[in-house]
């Protein structure tokens, strides 16, 4: 059973920055693609960032520049950095991985940032 467990969020000014952190109950080389997604009040989930084994990220529109995805396999964690916030970045951010096809979701962590 995969398990992952997001940390990191909070309250923020707006131009601020905070690190997410999903730490992962396996090896995290073994997943094909792990990203962050994001679910506003009254909105769909939505992709942030993914980073797909081999090298590839790809980003949001919304957030290319400001955020950065990386992973550290040797904690088999991955993080998203998170620079010059804007309000429209609140939102619950969950942590995905993927692996023989099937997605595994964290519980979420709320980012809040104040204009």
């Amino acid at each position: 059973q995969v398990q992952l467990v997001e940390s990191g969020g909070g309250l923020v000014q707006a131009g601020g920055s905070l690190r997410l952190s999903c730490a992962a109950s396996g090896n995290i080389f073994s997943f094909r693609a792990v990203g962050w997604y994001r679910q506003a009040p009254g909105k769909q989930r939505e992709l942030v960032a993914v980073t797909i084994r081999g090298g590839n990220t790809n980003y949001a529109d919304s957030v290319k520049g400001r955020f950065t995805i990386s992973r550290d396999n040797a904690k088999n964690t991955v993080y998203l950095q998170m620079n010059s916030l804007k309000p429209e970045d609140t939102a619950v951010y969950y942590c995905n991985a993927e692996k023989y096809g099937l997605g595994y979701w964290g519980q979420g962590t709320q980012v809040t940032v104040s204009s």
